[in-house]
């Protein structure tokens, strides 16, 4: 289905009481139908105290640790949102702690079980192609100018974001998305988006079909100007300087960095603090183009800004790198913000990750934490395949797949049933033996487990992969690794340490509301990203049916009042 068909579809649906499980089946088993007519949302007056402009900015891999570590030192954008309502312990509650999967739950309020972005790649041995492993955010049956490129598409995604459902209630409104990444520009934007802009390459593009508009080529005129001219490095703040110590992970060294930009590197460029800034740049082009927020309807903007996670793969999150762009991010941020200021703009923000992160075992192995290593080649597919053919007795070519040694593990599809569930509970036994696994659940196991309902902090291991959970992609069963264990076997250029674990420090990430003249408050018990959006629907008056979201309304009034009014 074409993205104006699937967004036709989804306007269609915005105005229905289906609640999460029901408009996720909705929106997959009608998939292939004809496209339906956009049903005409009932006229509604905006609140008069709602902002104009609703701002979600999510920091990829921003932990709850890293939030921690470095608020002290925060002055500039971070430092003003820490006046505003601070949750300190937000969750991305499911386990598949990954950049698709987390940003699909900010602006939808739904869980990878309803989202149905249960990875940022699955396995889907249906697809015609000869490469069977699925990005989340492409478009798997149409092919790119480019053999070796895809057609982005946010067409996995399952449910409507709250951009679209403010365009349904009031078509005048407007909804946008930037960011260094894809898939986090159309999980935040979702399929009715105004205009989406990502970096790709050496520039920011857009979805196929549509035009890299004059206010994001005027932006790429600016980054190549840089691009072409290199830059000096940063410079390292004073209270950086007990980060600043050499490590080796394989060949790589990574601790002492300072982001200098050689002259025509494009890719220096993306994974230095340059590329945050230049997104918010792109942003508040944007904001002038559009006029956002200075309509009679209030507007949606979703800012991504990738450089946490670019560092925190190639780098860590403990080296000089890390602290560098936490400062630079900080300061971008202030200067973001200080723009909207500037233009007069009633706005409210929210911002939160779409996971966090763990340093690479190499470092942590040297600061108290000796148990950090890396997981084993044992736990490949391959070598998977390999033991539990001999084991069977069957070809161990393609027995088993994965995107890696944790995660969803499918079974080779054309086994016969039997034969499938032998291999399952073969594969289950040798993973489980091994010292480095922590669970193994199998698709029977968590379609029989109820969706968690409980505090976030409090979740098994099994509800927190049920939370993941979407039987059309999931795998035959799925791999958690033990507390420590980095599903990184090898680290090289660009990647030294990773996240996705079901374990709160990649689970937990901080949630930060702000809007001028808000009283501020400090709460400390868990909340989830899945309750942005009730909550950002409640603070512009956009009433939706209950069961409309797996999260809740927060109330950010800090006095007796509420702003959740009945909003669910």
């Amino acid at each position: 289905m074409t993205l104006s068909r699937k967004a036709a579809l989804l306007l269609a649906t915005l105005s229905l009481p289906f609640a999460p499980a029901a408009l996720a089946r909705t929106a997959h088993n009608t998939a292939h139908k004809a496209p339906v007519a956009p049903v005409a949302a009932p006229a509604r007056a905006v609140p008069a105290n709602a902002p104009r402009l609703l701002v979600a900015i999510a920091v990829d891999q921003f932990s709850a640790d890293l939030f921690a570590q470095y608020r002290s030192h925060f002055t500039g954008g971070l430092g003003r949102l820490q006046q505003g309502a601070v949750f300190p312990a937000g969750y991305q509650s499911h386990a598949a702690t990954e950049t698709c999967p987390g940003h699909s739950t900010i602006l939808t309020g739904m869980r990878p079980a309803h989202t149905g972005i249960i990875a940022n790649n699955w396995i889907d041995q249906s697809v015609t192609r000869a490469k069977k492993v699925v990005y989340c955010a492409e478009d798997e049956t149409r092919t790119a100018a480019d053999p070796k490129d895809y057609v982005a598409s946010v067409g996995h995604l399952l449910v409507p974001t709250l951009g679209e459902r403010i365009k349904a209630v009031w078509p005048t409104s407007r909804n946008l998305a930037v960011s260094g990444k894809d898939r986090a520009t159309l999980m935040m934007g979702g399929h009715v988006i105004d205009q989406g802009y990502w970096w790709k390459g050496s520039g920011f593009t857009t979805l196929e079909g549509r035009a890299v508009g004059p206010t994001a080529v005027a932006q790429n005129a600016a980054v190549t100007t840089t691009i072409t001219a290199g830059d000096k490095p940063f410079d390292l703040p004073d209270w950086c300087g007990a980060r600043e110590r050499a490590v080796t992970a394989g060949p790589v060294t990574v601790g002492t960095g300072r982001f200098a930009l050689n002259a025509g590197d494009a890719n220096g460029f993306r994974v230095s603090p340059r590329l945050d800034r230049a997104v918010l740049d792109l942003a508040t082009r944007l904001v002038d183009e559009q006029k956002l927020g200075k309509g009679a309807t209030p507007d949606m903007l979703s800012v991504s800004l990738s450089v946490t996670d670019f560092v925190g793969h190639g780098y860590g999150t403990e080296g000089t790198e890390m602290c560098i762009q936490l400062h630079q991010l900080d300061t971008a941020l202030g200067d973001f913000f200080a723009s909207l200021d500037q233009r007069g703009i009633d706005y409210a923000v929210v911002l939160t990750a779409d996971h966090g992160g763990f340093d690479l075992p190499e470092r942590l192995d040297q600061q108290a934490l000796p148990k950090a290593q890396r997981a084993g080649i044992a736990l490949l597919p391959e070598a998977l395949s390999d033991k539990v053919g001999a084991t069977l007795g069957l070809d161990p070519k393609g027995l088993i797949l994965a995107d890696g040694p944790a995660g969803d593990f499918w079974v080779k599809r054309d086994l016969a049933h039997a034969q499938k569930a032998q291999v399952v509970a073969a594969a289950k036994a040798e993973l489980l033996a091994d010292p480095q696994v922590a669970a193994v659940f199998t698709a029977d196991e968590l379609a029989a487990t109820a969706l968690p309902t409980a505090s976030p902090d409090t979740w098994t291991l099994l509800q927190r992969a049920r939370a993941s959970f979407y039987a059309p992609r999931s795998g035959d069963f799925v791999v958690l690794l033990q507390r420590g264990v980095v599903a990184l076997p090898k680290p090289g250029p660009g990647y030294v340490a990773t996240h996705g674990s079901p374990w709160d420090y990649d689970r937990r990430v901080p949630m930060l509301f702000w809007r001028k003249g808000m009283a501020g408050f400090e709460q400390p018990s868990p909340v989830e990203t899945v309750d942005i959006a009730p909550t950002l629907a409640a603070l512009i008056g956009l009433n939706v049916p209950a069961g409309t979201f797996d999260g809740r309304c927060l109330d950010l009034d800090a006095g007796a009042g509420s702003t959740c009014g009945v909003t669910p």
